[in-house]
């Protein structure tokens, strides 16, 4: 194998041709970072590739991936497709790509012949000699497609533009210049955007290396203003087709406006292709219904599906649906933990999918015929996606320590730690001091255990004293798991010379379904205590961390927490705070937000619904504390945030400078609920030590 690939190699290298795509100049490539005295910081983490889809050739030999450089002077990243052997020889990736335009989405068609997404267009490639040419360009965007099992078709995700009422749009006459919105429904904007387009899946026929976009087919129907995939989350992965490829199953919420901001209720629909003909076949099932795969001998699908509607965190289970008889069966009945990323074994005899368990995100193996469930890999990781192929498992793994890299494992076996084959940032970590993220499990107040990531600071001594950070998690149903990120990332903390306490507090899922709902409606009760308590166990029992140097961050619900406890800081157990985009104000919050749901399930409802679950929440709104702060607090909040607007961010600032406190306020006007440009990053970064460094560096 390693011989065959390094002769594709070579020619990849020396082919020249008039149809490949070369466009060299300003294309961001590795930007060959070199690090400082060992010190992870912003920059740094900026400097790494950053792994994003890849794919497995038919026979299994190699498997080809995107990899995005980030230049940070000219404040944006690129993304081309490198190729590489499965087999684990460590050879240097092929590149395949080499243009100012980010490629994504690979899809196989056959051992020598590539598609993948570029701009709008979806592009085929002879793997061999690189040789392009274009399938279609779909004027209205293309979001990612996926090919028939045939070969035959593909189906593919474009926009449509939402269109306002006769009535409404009569008034826009002769204003080709405003930029005034009028809207007479809820859900005009979600999560980062205006909803001016909603996306559609089309199926169309693929011949002779053409997509006839002309024969294209509007699998939901071009009159309805529903979502697939589902925004903002959804891709590729919510729809699959049949084996035979008669048959496309689809993810949709068909609802519109109010009643689609007040329910979380989507299904699982089956479109007959050649008939137009659409099953709902997870009609009564009330929660999220999402990511539906058919099995290789086209009998059963298999889907994540949520009980409860408005419960965003349901536990997702693991249902099946026999296509002959129609009965549905809960393969996770008796097992206390969430699926997805389902995939099915090349014999249907077993499901494997990604589970959230005890800090960690695992693969696990559920049996269709005996209901028998096994774990197969085992590391201190998490596993974020896989691809199943034969009896192998590509997976995309990550750590504290390590960004995304492919790790192959094998279907068969239990508790393995996997096969490294890419290596994307290995010249730039080579040089990082890293420091070690420790699992420790530790008693809450209420007598049961939790588990607590401790990180040290990147070189660490143990004859020395350091400041520590509790960090505060999102969600709020979330785990702090073994992730990475270039948002919060815990090495970036270690650099700058932190403890990190990272508790995996009530509402977190991965330790069954009692521990992640104890948070709902009681946002200021054990979630708040598990805080404290972390943060003084490790003050009393690690003798490194200095109990006079510690402060707390957080984000969304994290701010929230950070917010109440600011409020609840009689002791001065925290000497400073940062909250990035939190809830300050729930009254505000109520009316602001644009999922209501969101405030039904985890507050009890809108503030004028007079009930205890209400009273309670409401209660514990961190605005209603402002009395008692006493604290240093610098508050970050971005415009383009709508699930927690900018006015959150600003209504604490103001409070804490009226109250007499040192304060801050970094403000984005063009980020989301994250900061996700290189340079508003790196700003972000450099505040967040900045800001610690005075108060507990002094």
């Amino acid at each position: 194998m390693k011989k065959t690939f390094i002769f594709l190699a070579a020619s990849l290298l020396l082919t020249v041709g008039c149809k490949h795509v070369e466009q060299t100049e300003n294309v961001i490539g590795n930007p060959n970072v070199t690090v400082e005295n060992g010190r992870f910081t912003p920059e740094v983490m900026w400097g790494l590739g950053k792994m994003g889809e890849y794919a497995i050739s038919p026979d299994g030999s190699k498997a080809v991936y995107a990899n995005t450089y980030y230049d940070i002077a000219n404040n944006k990243g690129n993304a081309e497709l490198y190729l590489i052997p499965t087999d684990g020889e460590q050879v240097d990736p092929v590149r395949l790509t080499n243009t100012n335009q980010s490629e994504f989405n690979p899809v196989w068609q056959d051992d020598n012949t590539l598609l993948f997404a570029r701009g709008n267009d979806i592009i085929k490639m002879v793997v061999e000699s690189r040789a392009e040419s274009v399938v279609a360009t779909l004027p209205n965007g293309l979001e990612g497609f996926k090919l028939s099992p045939d070969g035959k078709q593909i189906v593919y995700i474009s926009d449509i533009a939402v269109q306002r009422p006769d009535d409404i749009q009569k008034l826009y006459a002769g204003l080709d210049q405003t930029t005034g919105r009028i809207n007479e429904d809820l859900m005009y904007r979600h999560w980062d955007n205006w909803v001016d387009e909603y996306p559609h899946i089309y199926v169309a026929p693929y011949e002779n290396g053409t997509l006839q976009v002309d024969n294209a087919k509007d699998v939901i129907g071009a009159e309805n203003a529903y979502e697939c995939p589902m925004r903002p989350w959804g891709g590729v992965e919510q729809f699959n087709f049949s084996p035979d490829g008669s048959r496309i199953a689809y993810t949709c919420r068909k609802k519109t406006g109010k009643d689609y901001s007040l329910s979380t209720n989507s299904d699982i629909y089956v479109y007959t292709i050649a008939t137009g003909e659409t099953v709902n076949i997870s009609e009564g099932i009330m929660g999220y219904d999402q990511n539906p795969v058919f099995s290789h001998d086209g009998k059963k699908i298999a889907w994540e599906s949520m009980e409860h509607d408005g419960y965003e965190s349901d536990k997702l289970r693991l249902m099946v649906l026999d296509c002959a008889t129609g009965e549905r069966t809960d393969y996770t009945e008796a097992f206390d933990y969430g699926v997805s990323g389902i995939s099915w074994t090349d014999d249907d005899s077993e499901l494997l999918a990604v589970v959230m368990y005890r800090g960690m995100n695992e693969i696990f193996a559920f049996n269709v015929n005996n209901k028998a469930i096994r774990q197969v890999t085992k590391n201190q990781h998490d596993i974020n996606g896989f691809a199943l192929h034969g009896g192998a498992i590509y997976a995309n793994e990550v750590s504290h320590q390590h960004p995304s890299e492919i790790f192959k494992y094998t279907v068969a076996d239990t508790n393995q730690t996997g096969k490294q084959l890419t290596a994307i940032n290995t010249q730039v970590l080579s040089q990082v001091r890293m420091g070690r993220s420790e699992e420790c499990w530790i008693p809450t107040s209420d007598g049961k255990q939790m588990l607590v990531w401790l990180i040290y600071p990147y070189d660490y001594d143990s004859t020395k004293t350091y400041p520590a950070l509790l960090f505060c998690e999102g969600g709020p149903q979330s785990m702090v798991s073994q992730f990475w990120s270039t948002r919060w990332n815990f090495e970036v903390m270690s650099g700058a010379g932190y403890f990190v306490i990272a508790p995996n507090r009530r509402g977190c899922p991965g330790f069954g379904t009692a521990w992640c709902e104890e948070i709902s409606g009681d946002y200021g009760g054990l979630c708040m205590k598990d805080y404290m308590t972390a943060t003084d166990y490790f003050a009393k029992n690690m003798p490194q961390i200095d109990a006079e140097r510690i402060g707390a961050c957080g984000a969304s619900f994290g701010a929230y927490s950070i917010y109440w406890l600011a409020g609840h800081n009689e002791n001065h157990r925290f000497k400073a705070f940062l909250a990035h985009n939190g809830m300050f104000n729930f009254e505000q919050q109520c009316l602001e937000t644009e999922e209501y749901w969101f405030t039904n399930w985890d507050l009890g409802g809108p503030y004028w619904e007079k009930n205890a679950k209400t009273a309670h929440s409401y209660a514990n709104s961190p605005h209603r504390f402002v009395d008692k702060w006493n604290t240093p607090i610098c508050v970050v909040h971005s415009e383009f945030d709508f699930r927690i607007v900018a006015s959150q961010g600003m209504a604490a600032y103001n409070a804490a400078k009226l109250r007499g406190l040192d304060a801050r306020y970094l403000y984005f006007p063009d980020e989301t609920h994250w900061v996700l440009k290189p340079q508003n990053s790196i700003l972000w970064h450099r505040n967040f030590i900045d800001w610690f460094d005075k108060y507990l560096k002094k």
